[in-house]
């Protein structure tokens, strides 16, 4: 039996620390979670396809399920493709032995051939070792944009997930589990008062939340909404 191609992470491709299912919440997503849970362990789907716009949380719950696979002892990467598309499919080689490989971005592939078809190759590569696929993008799998009939027909394959946004009531939600998270609290006022006067965006919301977190433990104060607004200029 030949030994595993060697393969080596790209420099500069880290899982953030704070992109873990525990402090993702999961409303309107909760079968995607077991499912991804499930992943993380090497069960249930060999493929699975997510999609969802910025603001989804798609990367979040890749990086997640490397957390997970790393904590069951499993060995995962994760690539977000913008970041790799310069390197050409060649990056991937050797990355089937793992036992789940998460690609970031796959929609910035579509129309570029020699990405479509190493992709598709990696697709087989992996299938054959019984090991792990998942993908997420911007939108669903037939809107891609795929030239190569092969790889649009195996992204497809296995379970489709679109990743819902939160309403409002579920920013937050989301706001206060990251502040206490960080070891503060925000009430629900002030949580309602930076999503109605600043970015909607939850990564914009959560960029403020960490400059908060960062000036109320330099001025020793509580994070209320005079807070807010000094440290914000809103």
């Amino acid at each position: 039996m030949s030994s595993p191609e060697p393969f080596q992470i790209p420099l500069g491709i880290t899982l953030r620390d704070d992109a873990r299912f525990e402090n993702f919440l999961s409303q309107g997503n909760e079968l995607l979670c077991n499912t991804l849970g499930q992943a993380s362990r090497g069960e249930g789907e060999q493929f699975l396809f997510l999609w969802g716009n910025r603001d989804s949380g798609c990367s979040h719950l890749l990086q997640a399920v490397c957390h997970a696979s790393d904590s069951a002892g499993r060995t995962a990467v994760y690539l977000p493709l913008d970041e790799v598309l310069d390197m050409g499919p060649e990056v991937l080689d050797g990355m089937e032995h793992l036992d789940l490989v998460c690609l970031d971005n796959v929609h910035l592939i579509a129309g570029n051939k020699v990405w479509e078809e190493g992709l598709f190759h990696f697709f087989n590569r992996i299938r054959a070792e019984n090991n792990r696929l998942l993908v997420s993008a911007d939108r669903a799998p037939r809107q891609l944009g795929v030239n190569l009939p092969d790889l649009a027909s195996r992204l497809s394959w296995g379970m489709v997930f679109q990743v819902h946004n939160l309403d409002d009531d579920g920013k937050v939600k989301a706001l206060q589990m990251r502040a206490n998270g960080r070891g503060f609290e925000i009430t629900e006022e002030v949580a309602r008062f930076l999503l109605h006067r600043a970015s909607r965006s939850m990564a914009d919301l959560f960029d403020l939340l960490d400059q908060l977190d960062s000036a109320s433990l330099s001025a020793k104060r509580k994070v209320t909404i005079p807070f807010v607004k000094q440290v914000l200029n809103l």
